[in-house]
């Protein structure tokens, strides 16, 4: 049995974004393979410090405050030790800076891996300030994963530590998907019959979607935006400003719901346009139903989902007109996107299943123990 203790700024139920799914198929996966898993996390509002969630522990530190979307908290230190010690493994997520913090401040001697999900892109002024500790951080660890080779090659953080740097591409479990219900896949096909464009994530700065609504306008086939977050108000404003009728903001809805609409879907739509979208965990469900894809080339993850050409088409980031001509390709030729998106089924059968990503993990483990 090795023992994995994960640590990340938040978990589930507080949140449900890309790195905590990845942090749960890691852990939940990892049970068929003797890995048993703890998640240290923040919490705003815990009632128990330790809970099971399926086949894995989570460990919940109250935050008593959060700047720049960082929680902090005094206690996390010694009770992070304190898991620390019956630990095999220690599995960082990043970014995350009070992590490097608790690193240090632990004095943690056990051997470390850091997945590197993202740059931190938005924080330019924060980041000066943090650079000396993430630098060091990161040299004091054992292993660095990114999740695609062409994050890689494009961050110039990773460039600096290339050597202790291995690529493990995120993956998804087939099964938690082919489970749609007749009676829900039949309610939405009702309202969307003749197919439509799908998007699914959190509305946050940096994914695009006041692209998208720019590049529907005059357009006639349906748009459905699935999600909510702290921008959904604009969007809708925007959308109603230039009279875009055929965008359908449906909210966030439960994964059932989810399933039957990528089952449906003509294409998934991904217009991210800045380097905080490291990867693009809805191109892989996208994938996952042999839907085309179409994306940005924004230098991370995303291309190296979506070949352009080859599962769907790539644009410039923030280029409307783009967008809309790549759109109107796929909606016209029916036939070229069924080839998409069986290219796009096939690159995901090859690289992306949570079983390989697991087996990865599960091997880099063994490597650091010397088993």
């Amino acid at each position: 049995m090795i023992k994995v203790l994960h640590c990340y700024k938040t978990y589930y139920p507080d949140t449900f974004g890309g790195i905590e799914q990845v942090i749960y198929q890691l852990a939940e996966g990892g049970v068929k393979e003797g890995i048993q898993s703890t998640v240290f996390t923040h919490s705003p509002n815990f009632d128990h410090k330790i809970t099971k969630h399926a086949s894995h522990s989570i460990y919940r530190v109250k935050a008593l405050c959060e700047l720049a979307s960082t929680p902090f908290s005094f206690s996390a230190i010694k009770e992070f030790k304190e898991l620390a010690k019956q630990a095999d493994i220690i599995h960082y997520h990043f970014p995350y800076p009070y992590m490097d913090f608790m690193h240090f401040a632990a004095g943690i001697r056990k051997p470390s891996v850091v997945s590197y999900h993202s740059d931190i892109v938005k924080q330019k002024a924060l980041l000066k300030l943090y650079t000396p500790l993430m630098n060091r951080f990161l040299k004091s660890v054992d292993r660095i994963i990114a999740a695609s080779p062409n994050y890689v090659e494009s961050s110039p953080i990773l460039q600096q530590f290339k050597s202790k740097v291995e690529v493990i591409p995120y993956g998804l479990e087939k099964n938690f998907y082919h489970n749609n219900e007749p009676a829900i896949v039949a309610k939405w096909l009702a309202r969307f019959p003749d197919g439509f464009f799908l998007f699914i994530g959190t509305f946050r700065y940096y994914k695009g979607l006041h692209i998208l609504i720019e590049a529907a306008q005059n357009s006639r086939y349906p748009i459905v935006i699935v999600g909510a977050g702290p921008i959904e108000a604009e969007l809708k404003a925007q959308a109603q400003h230039l009279k875009v009728d055929n965008i359908y903001f449906l909210g966030a809805l439960e994964d059932s719901d989810k399933s039957a609409l990528l089952q449906l879907c003509t294409c998934l739509v991904f217009p991210s346009h800045l380097r905080s979208e490291a990867f693009g965990i809805s191109l892989l469900e996208g994938a996952l139903y042999s839907k085309p894809l179409i994306s940005s080339e924004i230098g991370t993850g995303t291309t190296y989902i979506n070949i352009d050409r080859v599962t769907g088409l790539v644009v410039p980031p923030s280029n409307p007109k783009a967008l809309r001509e790549a759109m109107d390709r796929i909606w016209n030729h029916p036939e070229q996107a069924k080839t998409y998106g069986e290219a796009a089924h096939e690159r995901f059968e090859s690289l992306f299943t949570a079983d390989r990503m697991i087996e990865s993990y599960t091997n880099l483990y063994k490597s650091l123990l010397n088993i």
